[in-house]
């Protein structure tokens, strides 16, 4: 953002441990007991077996961004909050008067926060929507063997989840067996940065149009099994050995 526009303010959100209980209270209402397991076992495996490979690859991406784009202008200010709907975030929103605000965090948004943008708020979520809102959408087309739709969504927020208007689609070549679904749905965004900007510039000079999703299958997933992982690698090695 700073490369093309005036980056006014970056909200830092530090979510409080109370978090992760609800969300896991969450996940447990959606899928029950024994279906969590599976959350937890994916977690376990991928820290021990992906997460070290996973950061090294972040690493890597991020020394090549920051020698590739601007350092973050002094003016811009930082705020350090433990949730982007608190009243420190909506008084600082107030004050700077945004014209886009760009939302990549995990909560769901209040109105008065997502509403502060003259323009909008608009979020570059990790999945083809309507078919793939809420968590890991990139995860689930994989595991669903749905490679056309592993990708990412522009789209701006409204009051549901994922369901506000959609202005574009952005995908990457995918490596499924050397990468992990974390991988890819970053390079969903980072492959497509100079595509992004332009979709961003269109927007806010009111040129952009916005992607007719009626009548398509829609529908909220949740955290990664461990279960459905595995079975996408072994897929992904079949399909592999079949077009080496």
């Amino acid at each position: 953002m700073a490369d093309f526009s005036n980056l006014a303010a970056i909200i830092d959100i530090h979510e409080p441990s109370g978090r992760l209980w609800k969300r896991i209270r969450r996940e447990m209402q959606r899928g029950g007991f024994l279906r969590f397991l599976d959350v937890l076992a994916f977690r376990f495996y991928y820290r021990l077996a992906i997460a070290s490979k996973d950061h090294a690859w972040t690493e890597r991406k991020l020394a090549e961004l920051k020698a590739q784009y601007p350092d973050i202008p002094a003016s811009c200010r930082i705020l350090v909050t433990p949730s982007p709907n608190s009243t420190e975030c909506l008084n600082l929103l107030r004050e700077m008067k945004p014209d886009i605000i760009i939302a990549r965090c995990k909560s769901i948004l209040k109105k008065d926060i997502f509403r502060s943008a003259a323009t909008g708020t608009f979020v570059m979520h990790p999945g083809i929507c309507p078919e793939y809102r809420n968590a890991h959408g990139c995860f689930w087309a994989l595991a669903e063997n749905d490679l056309d739709n592993v990708g990412m969504t522009l789209l701006k927020i409204d009051e549901g989840v994922d369901t506000g208007p959609v202005y574009g689609y952005y995908g990457c070549a995918l490596d499924e067996v050397n990468e992990s679904h974390l991988v890819i749905q970053d390079r969903v965004v980072f492959d497509n940065l100079p595509d992004l900007r332009a979709k961003f510039e269109e927007i806010q000079a009111g040129s952009a149009k916005t992607i007719d999703t009626s009548g398509r299958k829609s529908k909220a997933w949740g955290q990664p099994w461990l279960s459905s992982y595995l079975r996408w690698k072994r897929a992904a090695r079949k399909r592999a050995g079949r077009t080496s």
